[in-house]
């Protein structure tokens, strides 16, 4: 099996390093991730400024390779340019922070792994509910057991996993269970700060409105000690209210015609 492993946090985080050392152990690892940290950048896409990569060295080897763009970027470089032929695989993370409900959007790490999914690729984005982590190696057992599952079993085209931990030790874990996206979301605030010239500035902050109570929800999944796998794909059709507006009957509009 051939892995392309991406984040969003940079190829020198923590949660990547150790998601590939797992991951060795049962495939051929090539590593693509930005060179700093991406959070929070959602499916972006450079196109104005040119992208450069890096040779990165980890503890005095060959690590992987470090892109000045997105997750996106590193996905789709990775793919095309940097790896002989495309991977079976591609595995995000892991990420510091839990990438659920309202998350997923915004979060580089599910975006790398769903740029993978629009290339026809298989992909699963793991993220560990905390960015206090100090033991990623839990989180790296489930995704060196999930990505065995889903080369052998296989995803729909344009589908992908996205898993996440809670920050607990193992013998805290409750199981694992299939989710669906949550409905929470954050309430943000734009603090307004002033910085030393007197100047005003405004820094992100916020509350997390959480709504989820099932445990068939990823959110609520990981508030109750559950490992959360959603599958998910990038089809953002509401279907229910796309037959609603069959009876609007549009298509009378521009000529003029009223119900």
């Amino acid at each position: 099996m051939r892995i392309l492993v991406s984040n969003d946090d940079g190829i020198d985080s923590a949660g990547i390093y150790s998601l590939v050392e797992a991951l060795k152990e049962i495939a051929e690892v090539t590593v693509v991730a930005p060179h700093k940290e991406q959070s929070a950048v959602g499916h972006a896409i450079t196109m104005q400024t040119p992208l450069r990569v890096f040779e990165y060295q980890k503890n005095g080897k060959f690590f992987g390779y470090a892109i000045d763009g997105t997750p996106a970027d590193c996905v789709k470089i990775g793919m095309r340019n940097l790896m002989p032929s495309p991977p079976d695989l591609v595995v995000s993370g892991i990420n510091h922070g839990s990438n659920t409900a309202i998350n997923i959007i915004y979060s580089g790490t599910v975006s790398a792994a769903r740029e993978a999914a629009i290339m026809d690729v298989p992909s699963i984005a793991i993220s560990v509910a905390s960015h206090q982590v100090l033991d990623f190696s839990f989180a790296s057992n489930v995704a060196k057991l999930l990505s065995q599952e889903v080369y052998k079993r296989g995803l729909p085209i344009g589908t992908m996993l996205n898993v996440n931990v809670p920050n607990l030790p193992e013998d805290k874990i409750v199981g694992m269970v299939v989710t669906k996206q949550g409905k929470s979301k954050w309430d943000d605030i734009y603090e307004m700060r002033i910085d030393p010239y007197g100047r005003n500035y405004y820094w992100l902050t916020g509350n997390l409105m959480d709504v989820d109570q099932s445990i068939d929800l990823d959110q609520a999944a990981i508030k109750n000690n559950y490992v959360s796998v959603s599958p998910i794909h990038f089809d953002l059709s509401d279907y229910q209210t796309y037959d609603k507006m069959k009876e609007w009957k549009i298509e009378n509009l521009l000529n003029g015609k009223r119900d």
